[in-house]
C-alpha cells in the first residue's frame, strides 16, 4: 500500500471515530429534560418557579467553574424577541466578522445539527469540539449533582452553559446572545453586563408561558434590560412600546426606537440584504444600531488615542426616523452576506424549488406569505411548462392552528401537505430525536392541522360561490361539485372522513407520517434524497407539471428537517 492510501484510510478511520463520538453526545445531550418538558412543566406549575432560572442558571455555571465575573469579561450582545431576534442577530454576527473581530454565536433552536447553536466566526463548531465541549461540561456537572438542590439542568439550560464555556475558551471579541423565550426569566438572563441589547418585533407566541396578551409579553421581553446599559427596540405596537418604555424606566435603561433600514444611503448606495423578507429590514437596522454601540464601546475600552482617519470617521453613523449617513463597507457588506439558514431561504433543483420559512406567529406567515408569492411569481415567469404549487405545513407546542393556517388556505395552493417533524417513519437522526413528544401525537396533530386546513378550504370556497351567484344573475357555469366530506360533519368536528379533494377545483389535501414520505409525494419522486419506496401516485391534477414549487412552513424544526434531507445550496 502507498503512504497516500494509507493516509486516506487513517483520515476516514478517523473521522468515523469522530462521528460516532458526536453522536454518543447528542445521543448522551437528548436524556436531559428537553424544552417540550420544560414547557410543560411551567405550565403546570402556572409559571411559580420561573423567577427560580435565573438564580439556578448562575448554580448551574458556578459547578462548571465559571462565576459571573468571568461572564462579566465577555463582551455581550443581548437580544429578545418574538420575530426576527435570531435574524437581528445573524446580522450582528456577519457586521462584526467583516470589520474583523472573532464572533461567537448562540441560537436556538438548531436546524439539522445541535452545533449550529454555537458558532466561531460564523460557522458551527465542529463536531469535534462539540464533542470535547459537551463531555467537559457534563462531567464537572455530573460531578457535583450528589449535592446540588436541582442535579442537573434542563436542554437548553445545559447548552446555554455549554455556550459561556465555549465563548471563554475560544476567547472571542464578541458573543452574541439569542433569548430562548421570553427574557425575564430565559436562561440567557443570568448575564448581568451585555454591552448593548436588542428587541425585535413582538407578537404573541409561547402565551401559555408568557402571558395572551401583547403587553404581558412586552414585559418579559423588556426583562433584558439592565442598569446603565443601552437598549434598541424595532419599530412596535403602541401597547408593546408602552410596557418596553416603562420597564426600561424603571430598570434605569436607555431604549432608543430604530426605524427600518432604507433601500438606500445617503450617499445614494444600495443597502442589499444577504436575508429576503420585508421585515429584514427592520432587523437589520436593529443590528446595525446593536453593532455601532457595541464597536463604539470597544474602542472606548482599548483607549484608542490615535487622531481619527478617513476611515474612521466612516464609523461615525447612527439611524435616525429621516436618514441614514453613510454606512463602513464592512457593515454593508456584512448585511450583504449574511446568511440565515430557513427564513426566507430558496433551494432551487431540476424541476422542484423549495421555499423555507419557519414562521409561526401570524405576523411571521403573513411576511412569509408575501415574499412566497413575489418570489415564486418571478420565478414562474422563467419557466415556460405549467408550475404546481404545494404546501408543506406542520404546526406544534401551543400555537393556534388556525391562526396560521387561516391565511394561507388564500396562497392558490394546488395541493396542502402535512407531515410531523419527523424524518423517516421508522428512524430519525440524533440531533432530530424528541424523546418528549410521543409519534402518536405528533399524528393526531398534524390530522387535526389538515382537517382544519380542509374546513377553512370549504368555507372560503363556499363564500366565493355565494358572492358568484349574487353578482351574477346568468351564468352558464355548471355548479361546484360536493365532495365526500358532508360539510355539517365538519361543522361539529367530525374527523372520520379525511381524504383527498373537497370540492372541484380546490386545493388537494394528503398527510404523511414523516417529512421523507412528504417529500417524495410532493416533488413525484423529483428529490433523488428521499425513498420512492414511499412514493404514491399523485392525481391527475399535480401530474405532468415542468416545475414545483414547495413553501414549507409553520415550524423551524419541519425546516430544518427538510433541509437535513434534501441539502442546502
Amino acid at each position: 500500500m502507498t503512504t497516500k492510501f494509507l493516509r486516506s484510510l487513517s483520515s476516514v478511520a478517523s473521522s468515523a471515530e469522530i462521528n460516532k463520538k458526536y453522536e454518543e453526545a447528542v445521543t448522551k445531550l437528548n436524556t436531559l429534560q428537553s424544552n417540550a418538558q420544560t414547557l410543560e412543566k411551567i405550565r403546570k406549575q402556572g409559571g411559580k418557579r420561573s423567577e427560580q432560572n435565573v438564580p439556578n442558571m448562575i448554580k448551574f455555571a458556578e459547578r462548571v467553574g465559571i462565576s459571573l465575573d468571568d461572564v462579566d469579561k465577555l463582551s455581550i450582545i443581548h437580544v429578545s424577541g418574538t420575530k426576527g431576534k435570531g435574524s437581528t442577530c445573524a446580522f450582528c454576527e456577519s457586521i462584526l466578522r467583516h470589520q474583523g473581530y472573532k464572533t461567537g454565536f448562540f441560537s436556538s433552536p438548531h436546524l439539522v445539527e445541535v452545533r449550529e447553536r454555537f458558532r466561531i466566526d460564523g460557522i458551527p463548531i465542529s463536531r469535534e469540539k462539540f464533542t470535547n465541549y459537551f463531555w467537559d461540561v457534563l462531567g464537572k456537572l455530573e460531578k457535583t449533582k450528589k449535592s446540588a438542590e436541582d442535579p442537573m439542568p434542563a436542554y437548553f439550560a445545559f447548552l446555554t452553559v455549554m455556550s459561556l464555556h465555549v465563548f471563554l475558551k475560544e476567547k472571542v471579541d464578541v458573543a452574541i446572545m439569542e433569548v430562548g423565550i421570553g427574557g425575564q426569566y430565559d436562561s440567557t438572563n443570568l448575564v448581568r453586563k451585555p454591552v448593548v441589547c436588542g428587541v425585535s418585533s413582538l407578537g404573541l407566541d409561547h402565551t401559555s408561558i408568557l402571558g395572551e396578551t401583547i403587553d404581558k409579553i412586552a414585559w418579559h421581553k423588556a426583562g433584558i434590560f439592565k442598569p446603565g446599559v443601552p437598549a434598541f427596540t424595532s419599530l412596535q405596537q403602541e401597547a408593546a412600546l408602552n410596557v418596553l418604555q416603562n420597564r426600561a424606566k424603571e430598570i434605569g435603561c436607555p431604549l432608543t426606537i430604530v426605524p427600518s433600514l432604507p433601500m438606500l444611503d445617503s450617499n445614494g448606495d444600495d443597502i442589499t440584504l444577504g436575508i429576503s423578507g420585508t421585515m429584514q429590514r427592520h432587523n437589520a437596522a436593529l443590528a446595525v444600531q446593536l453593532c455601532k454601540v457595541w464597536t463604539d464601546s470597544r474602542q472606548k475600552d482599548q483607549s484608542q488615542q490615535e487622531a481619527p482617519s478617513e476611515d474612521d470617521n466612516n464609523h461615525q453613523f447612527i439611524l435616525n426616523h429621516t436618514e441614514v449617513k453613510t454606512l463602513p463597507t464592512a457593515v454593508t457588506e456584512g448585511l450583504r452576506q449574511c446568511r440565515w439558514d430557513g427564513r426566507d431561504q430558496r433551494i432551487h433543483k431540476t424541476g422542484v424549488s423549495y421555499y423555507l420559512d419557519g414562521a409561526h406567529t401570524l405576523e411571521s406567515v403573513q411576511q412569509c406569505i408575501e415574499w412566497f408569492k413575489t418570489s415564486s411569481a418571478e420565478e414562474s415567469k422563467q419557466i415556460s411548462g405549467r408550475v404546481i404549487r404545494i404546501l408543506l405545513f406542520n404546526s406544534t407546542g401551543d400555537r393556534e392552528a388556525n391562526v396560521l393556517i387561516e391565511p394561507l388556505v388564500d396562497c392558490g395552493f394546488d395541493a396542502a401537505v402535512f407531515c410531523p417533524n419527523i424524518l423517516f417513519s421508522t428512524s430519525n437522526t440524533v440531533d432530530a430525536t424528541n424523546l418528549t413528544v410521543t409519534k402518536e401525537s405528533q399524528l393526531n396533530r398534524v390530522l387535526a392541522n389538515m382537517l382544519l386546513f380542509e374546513r377553512l378550504a370549504v368555507k372560503k370556497l363556499q363564500q366565493q360561490k355565494h358572492e358568484k351567484e349574487s353578482t351574477q344573475t346568468d351564468t352558464s357555469c355548471s355548479a361546484a361539485k360536493k365532495s365526500k366530506l358532508d360539510n355539517d360533519s365538519l361543522e361539529n368536528g367530525d374527523n372520520s372522513q379525511h381524504t383527498v379533494c373537497m370540492i372541484e377545483d380546490s386545493v388537494i389535501t394528503k398527510d404523511f407520517p414523516c417529512i421523507s414520505s412528504a417529500l417524495t409525494w410532493a416533488t413525484q419522486g423529483r428529490e433523488p434524497n428521499t425513498s420512492l419506496q414511499s412514493f404514491t401516485e399523485v392525481p391527475s391534477k399535480l401530474r405532468n407539471a415542468e416545475h414545483i414549487q414547495i413553501l414549507v412552513t409553520g415550524s423551524i424544526h419541519l425546516v430544518g428537517g427538510v433541509i437535513g434531507l434534501i441539502g442546502s445550496e
